[in-house]
């Protein structure tokens, strides 16, 4: 994947995979970086993989937690499966007034003047006794429930960063965000700042995302990036930016094998673009996508789907039938298929799961569908961008993407719940029509932007050899209004004994 240019700056190494694409290399070394986001976000699964990295590296870590326990800590790294090991000091500071019996706690000794000075001295205390390379502290909501005022806050925040920066230690600080008041008085005294949030859509899982809304001195990936939790630490998502990816290929012609189709589009369809296929449910836009994976792997090229709406195993069982076996194809290493959950993935983490396919190269890749793709995201505008970040990003690969749309109705006006065929190259249409007594489809390009095609409407049959083009109902008029009127002397159908099952 393509970085972010970072600066010379020497870096301190997150380890979590895809944060340090997005930081430009890391944290830069000897500064103090705000971590923030309220509770179950991941910020001290983040911070105990920083402090794993610099161990690895032979740095000496220490996370000093005034929140959780230190048994509690090292539940959470045993839970993904790391070991604290001698290179990682765990500090766990008690409130002051806890040291003491019980007798004396309503003294007038245990003001929070008392409170925030011995906090700060057992703090600075265990520094100069670990001599650590990198810090975390846990959280900075208890230093500011002791401060009681901005400014104490503020004056407390500054010293310990003066104190860490004396002594070359990369810092992270992490805020629970959990006092009433939002303070952003670490916001202007930090280094960078990383923002963690957490989403809750009325169905499915919960979806994460951060952004980094500070960082002195560097460039970064701005932006929100999608990522997860899971048993092994956190997995960031960059956004994709497509003009950071280009590559040279040869432009030819992909074929679908199908002379009365490759006719229809005027040889065939650009490598390197992309083709939105739109028609009525049970019209057999997958059946078409199909096709074309299968010249490709005729050809000795691969090919990745991605099924959002059909169950795989059905697909398979379908397709097979159909005279498509792609199962063989999956097993011979020229397809990888992917059944797809709306419900728990995030839009960044599909975007990062065809990235790795492309990665490994690829041909073709279809998106079957859209529909499914906007159940994953629900705001219509971030799905346009969405989706032509990506097409970009496949056009500029040599990739030649097929996405499909399921339209709302069967015959007549058809509306697309998508409104995304300005984005496409090459758009296909797919329609029911009535005639001889018989509910028929036709087919018909009705964009492409790289080159000519023709401009008729052919019917087609859907059997166990997979799809038939018949010649342009060129005697038929209002075939796309579904109700069409026969103007010939013959009527140049289809034999209808070559119909099968032309679910979509």
């Amino acid at each position: 994947m393509s970085k972010v240019q970072a600066v010379s700056s020497p870096k301190a190494a997150t380890g979590v995979p895809g944060l340090d694409d997005v930081l430009a290399g890391g944290l830069t070394e000897g500064n103090v970086f705000l971590l923030e986001g309220n509770p179950g976000t991941g910020k001290t699964t983040i911070a105990m993989r920083f402090l794993l990295a610099g161990a690895e590296a032979g740095e000496r870590g220490l996370y000093i937690t005034l929140s959780e326990t230190e048994t509690e800590l090292r539940a959470t790294a045993a839970s993904h499966g790391w070991s604290v090991g001698e290179n990682i000091d765990v500090y766990e500071l008690l409130a002051p007034e806890s040291l003491l019996d019980e007798a004396q706690k309503q003294t007038l000794l245990y003001s929070a003047d008392l409170e925030l000075g011995e906090t700060t001295k057992l703090i600075l205390e265990q520094i100069e006794r670990t001599k650590p390379q990198r810090v975390v502290v846990d959280s900075l909501s208890e230093i500011r429930l002791l401060a009681q005022s901005s400014l104490r806050y503020r004056r407390q925040v500054l010293a310990l960063k003066h104190y860490f920066k004396s002594h070359g230690a990369t810092v992270l600080l992490l805020d629970d965000l959990t006092s009433e008041a939002q303070d952003k008085t670490v916001h202007s005294v930090a280094h960078g700042v990383i923002s963690l949030q957490e989403l809750a859509p009325e169905y499915g899982g919960e979806r994460r995302r951060l952004r980094v809304s500070k960082y002195r001195g560097q460039a970064f990936r701005s932006g929100y990036h999608d990522f997860r939790i899971e048993t092994g630490g956190v997995v960031v998502f960059p956004r994709l930016v497509s003009a950071e990816h280009q590559r040279n290929f040869l432009h030819k012609q992909s074929v679908s094998g199908i002379a009365e189709l490759d006719k229809l589009l005027g040889g065939g369809v650009e490598q390197g673009s992309s083709v939105l296929i739109l028609g009525p449910s049970g019209a057999g836009k997958s059946i078409f996508t199909l096709q074309f994976v299968a010249a490709a792997a005729a050809r000795g090229e691969r090919s990745a789907m991605f099924v959002f709406d059909e169950e795989l195993g059905l697909l398979l069982r379908r397709s097979r039938l159909l005279g498509f076996d792609l199962e063989g194809l999956r097993d011979a290493g020229l397809l990888h298929i992917e059944q797809v959950d709306a419900a728990e993935l995030s839009p960044g983490e599909f975007t990062h799961r065809i990235r790795a396919q492309v990665a490994r190269g690829l041909s073709t890749v279809v998106i079957d569908s859209l529909n499914g793709y906007r159940a994953a995201m629900p705001d219509e505008r971030a799905l346009t961008l969405h989706v032509h970040e990506l097409l970009q990003f496949l056009n500029r690969q040599g990739v030649t993407t097929f996405l499909t749309v399921a339209q709302h109705g069967l015959v007549g006006d058809l509306d697309a719940p998508v409104e995304v065929t300005y984005l496409a190259d090459t758009v296909i249409l797919l329609r029911f029509f009535e005639a001889a007594g018989t509910i028929r489809r036709a087919v018909s390009v009705i964009k492409k932007r790289a080159g000519a095609h023709e401009e008729t409407i052919r019917e087609y049959k859907i059997s166990g050899s997979g799809v038939k083009l018949g010649p342009p109902l060129s005697q038929f008029h209002g075939v796309l209004a579904g109700v069409p009127e026969f103007i010939g002397d013959t009527q140049p159908l289809l034999d209808t004994s070559l119909a099968g099952d032309g679910k979509s």
